[in-house]
């Protein structure tokens, strides 16, 4: 299965950097998304942290255009009809995602993989959508995608062992580490990162102690790089929510409750750093 055409759905902070590392590794790549506005905001992303490497001799103002020279822009989901390998970074939203699943599977080459960056939903859902649920797979990248080089790779229930094949190699060539899981809720980063989060948010909220003091515990006592607010800022409150319902639906216990306060400050729109205000407020 030779992948040599990749296009990314979703211009986003996520989306942008899938399309960089794909275009970075020689990969032509198209990047997809619903409005001018966020495809070009996709691509500012991009040339911004291209000519950072530049800027820090990291890179060559030839290699720099050359990455550029391998990315092209679309606002139609049928640019799908001709590549290897869609990968899919919408928004987190089953309804959302099974519905860009039917028009690519009808849409791209009978040959061709189709990845969802999802964090937390069943790839076998999503699978069961199209008439080629052996060639649906998760590609799960972490954020900064630039940076991370942690690759959730999540095989669905009918996902064959080729096209596992396929997208691990194609993992290693983008300079990433791919990690095999099963399709169950969070898969293991968001089953784990994501209780630890809200529980952090509990300890807030039943005024065990401030903010503050919750992040330094962990940042100087467990040696994380940021504390579990701040982290939950970064993500967006709202992701977090949305993540810890899955996980609560999915495995019906009690420990996956989201605690009270995360709801309210997302109804508040309190959503972190994006909104400008979460746990901590930003200028």
């Amino acid at each position: 299965m030779g992948i040599q055409k990749v296009m990314v759905i979703g211009a986003g902070q996520m989306g942008s950097g899938i399309a960089q590392v794909c275009a970075m590794a020689g990969y032509n790549v198209v990047l997809q998304d619903l409005k001018q506005e966020f495809v070009d905001r996709g691509m500012g992303i991009i040339s911004k942290n291209l000519q950072r490497q530049v800027d820090k001799d990291r890179m060559t103002q030839a290699e720099m255009d050359a990455v550029l020279a391998n990315l092209t822009t679309s606002l139609d989901i049928n640019s799908a009809s001709n590549v290897d390998l869609v990968i899919e970074a919408a928004v987190e939203n089953m309804d959302i995602k099974s519905k860009i699943f039917k028009q690519l599977d009808e849409i791209a080459p009978a040959h061709a993989i189709l990845a969802s960056n999802t964090s937390s939903l069943p790839i076998t859902e999503i699978a069961a959508v199209t008439n080629r649920p052996e060639k649906v797979i998760g590609m799960h990248f972490m954020n900064p995608v630039p940076v991370m080089k942690l690759v959730e790779i999540i095989r669905g229930l009918a996902t064959a062992d080729e096209v596992y094949a396929a997208i691990e190699d194609m993992t290693k060539k983008l300079n990433k580490v791919p990690v095999e899981v099963n399709d169950f809720p969070g898969f293991v980063s968001n089953r784990i990162l994501m209780p630890m989060i809200n529980e952090a948010i509990y300890t807030l909220y039943e005024g065990v102690a401030t903010k503050e003091a919750i992040d330094d515990v962990m940042k100087l006592g467990m040696n994380h790089p940021m504390g579990p607010l701040t982290l939950a800022d970064f993500i967006g409150l709202d992701t977090c929510l949305y993540i810890m319902e899955v996980l609560y639906e999915g495995f019906g216990d009690s420990k996956y409750r989201p605690c009270p306060l995360l709801r309210k400050y997302v109804k508040a729109g309190w959503l972190g750093k994006k909104s400008g205000r979460g746990f901590y407020k930003y200028e």
